[in-house]
Parts: C-alpha cells; sequence; structure tokens
C-alpha cells in the first residue's frame, strides 16, 4: 500500500477530535494560536508530500501534523512555513498542544 498525504479534510476531523478532548484553559490558548492549517516545508522527510500542515504557532514554535508518523508535531522555526526540525511523535492534538505549553513556560516565552 503506497503511502498519501493527509488531506484537508481528513486533517479537519483529527483537529475537531483533539478540540472535543482539550481543557478549556488550552482550548482558549488554542483558539489564540490556531491558524487555518497551511503546508509549511520540512527538507528531511516532507517533500514527497508537499510539506506537512503546520495548524498553529506561537513565537518561534510551530505546531504541525506528521502525516507520516500521524500525529502531531512541535517544531522550532526561523522563516514562516519551513519547519526546522522534524518530528516522529504520534501524538494527538491535545496532547501536543499541553506540550507545547510546557516548552512555552519552560523557556518563559
Amino acid at each position: 500500500m503506497k503511502w498519501e498525504p493527509i488531506t484537508f479534510d481528513e486533517l479537519a476531523l483529527e483537529i475537531s477530535k483533539g478540540e472535543k478532548e482539550m481543557s478549556s484553559e488550552n482550548f482558549q490558548f488554542w483558539n489564540k494560536i490556531k491558524f487555518t492549517p497551511k503546508k509549511w516545508t520540512e527538507h528531511e522527510f516532507g517533500n514527497e508530500g508537499n510539506g506537512f500542515w503546520a495548524v498553529a504557532k506561537y513565537n518561534n514554535f510551530v505546531l504541525y501534523y506528521n502525516d507520516i508518523e500521524e500525529g502531531f508535531n512541535i517544531s522550532k522555526f526561523e522563516k514562516d512555513r519551513e519547519i526546522k526540525e522534524y518530528g516522529a511523535e504520534q501524538d494527538e492534538l491535545q496532547y501536543a498542544l499541553i506540550k507545547l505549553r510546557k516548552m512555552i513556560e519552560y523557556y518563559k516565552m
């Protein structure tokens, strides 16, 4: 079976599932940082699927869906629309968001 990138509609379902599982505090944060999903480049493994779907950003962190691993990941970025570090986590959205909040707290952003 050949790998196929996730479609926008399939991603929207993943996001919707994650939103339903978020605490009210995390949902408020999510609403501040999310944006309409856009494909961002990632040059280590992302070329075949024309990048990965980025869904939110805060300062220099981007939250994106890795459809090879089938999970949400966090990376730093230096240029908009360019994921700096490949992540192989298989997190659901609500868990990736919690990790992002912990990273922000750690770095005191």
